[in-house]
């Protein structure tokens, strides 16, 4: 592995934001927490007045829930900088208060982060400086091959580090093992032997305040565009020669390049939006009517779109990806539907539906299915489970992107090319949404989803 130089000055545009508090001070927290000898200055800007004292408060909130020796050192010495991040000149003083190698995360909306990249594309940057960029990694195809035009004036690819905290390494290292270090699996994920693969991403979680966002995202630009595609990559992808940066992400973009939703006409997806439910012992309305929303939009929040990939190893088995909030029960899951046997003696009876292999990645397990003889009578067919926990991971999924953030690793970022595949890839479905073209359908707060998809 490549010796790279860590990251020893944290900036945070954006500081004062809701991402900052909820996500990513807490996964700074927990990178701390499993790496105390960390030694990092944070500097948190944005354009609301506060103070070092506030600002500490703040952080140190955030922090509670995983304290530790290095965190309580990072809080002590935080600082806080009001600037107007669109403004060069106040860009440039602040990152002349930083020392050592930079890393610059941008926790801003992609309009306000594009706005950024444009005041420093002409100004000389600190050396090594790190660029951190959140998704949405702009907010269609064209916009984010703008974006990536922009960013290699400014900085090399590998001083880039657009976020996915779906490719944290729990997550990449538990597929690339399961996939590629057992011959049994291996030899058998892809067509002919597969009939279907689903990922599935369904929380419980609703709009919680982020209406600003979301109701002009919707589910397939929130979760499809950006984590369902790369986590499929993974999925699919040939082996790489290794988990560096350039072989990895290479061949990432390999199968992405491939990948195409099945119609152009939106025929391959579906779409809802909840209705007022109950989810545990809350009462939810619905989406159309929380703070925020614009109804007339028609945004959904519950998507499901089918691709497929054109190569030799996939040719002809879906991929159907699904996210929903407001859903009833949580679920982040691979799902791998083996084709049924080709012949089965006659004599034996019982058969259920296929066997499956399911990966989940939170909480992180694995069961494979195995079609048994039945218990009493031995010509009866029984499905029975092999299941097994995998790896935890050392820290929290926004932990694991700092970690390779400070440890200056790109391998866990996305590849500006991977970010303008994934826009090509969801354009026609997002395309079809806002033309109507595709029904809105409903349902409860706390169901699994409409109806009518379940018996489809």
């Amino acid at each position: 592995m490549v010796e790279r130089e860590r990251i020893e000055t944290l900036i945070i545009l954006g500081a004062g934001g809701d991402l900052t508090s909820r996500l990513l001070l807490p996964g700074l927290a927990s990178f701390l927490a499993s790496d105390e000898a960390q030694s990092l200055t944070l500097i948190g800007v944005d354009r609301q007045e506060m103070d070092n004292a506030a600002w500490r408060r703040r952080v140190a909130k955030s922090f509670a829930s995983q304290q530790s020796a290095a965190s309580d050192k990072i809080v002590s010495a935080a600082r806080y900088l009001q600037a107007d991040v669109t403004d060069a000149a106040q860009l440039q003083d602040v990152l002349a208060k930083a020392s050592g190698r930079i890393a610059l995360y941008f926790a801003l909306p992609p309009a306000i982060t594009h706005k950024v990249c444009s005041a420093l594309a002409n100004e000389e940057l600190p050396e090594g400086i790190v660029f951190a960029l959140e998704k949405p990694f702009g907010t269609d195809e064209t916009s984010a091959r703008s974006l990536n035009r922009m960013l290699e004036k400014i900085l090399p690819e590998e001083q880039i580090f657009r976020v996915d905290h779906f490719l944290g390494k729990s997550t990449v290292l538990n597929l690339l093992g399961l996939r590629f270090a057992n011959r049994v699996f291996e030899p058998l994920l892809g067509a002919p032997n597969v009939a279907k693969v689903e990922l599935i991403f369904d929380e419980p979680l609703a709009l919680e305040g982020r209406a600003g966002y979301y109701d002009r995202a919707g589910a397939v630009v929130d979760m499809i565009q950006s984590h369902l595609l790369l986590v499929l990559a993974l999925t699919a992808m040939e082996p790489p020669a290794s988990v560096d940066s350039e072989d990895l992400r290479g061949a990432m973009a390999q199968v992405l390049r491939a990948t195409r939703v099945q119609t152009e006409d939106g025929a391959c997806a579906r779409r809802a939006r909840y209705t007022a439910g109950t989810i545990g012992d809350r009462e939810l309305p619905a989406y159309a009517d929380e703070d925020g929303v614009d109804a007339e939009l028609g945004t959904e929040t519950l998507a499901e779109v089918t691709v497929e990939i054109d190569n030799w190893r996939w040719a002809g088995v879906p991929f159907v990806l699904r996210s929903g909030k407001a859903i009833g029960e949580a679920r982040q899951d691979i799902v791998i539907t083996f084709a049924a046997v080709p012949h089965l003696p006659r004599g034996l009876t019982g058969m259920a539906e296929p066997a499956q292999l399911t990966i989940s990645i939170k909480p992180a397990t694995l069961e494979l299915d195995l079609i048994i003889n039945g218990e009493g009578d031995p010509f009866s067919l029984d499905r029975t489970k092999l299941t097994t926990t995998l790896g935890d991971p050392a820290m929290s999924a926004y932990g694991e992107v700092i970690a390779s953030l400070i440890d200056g690793d790109p391998a866990l970022s996305v590849r500006g090319d991977v970010a303008e595949q994934c826009w090509r890839i969801v354009t026609p479905v997002v395309e079809a949404f806002r033309e109507n073209r595709v029904p809105l359908d409903e349902y409860p707060a706390g169901s699994q989803g409409p109806t009518r998809w379940s018996t489809a």
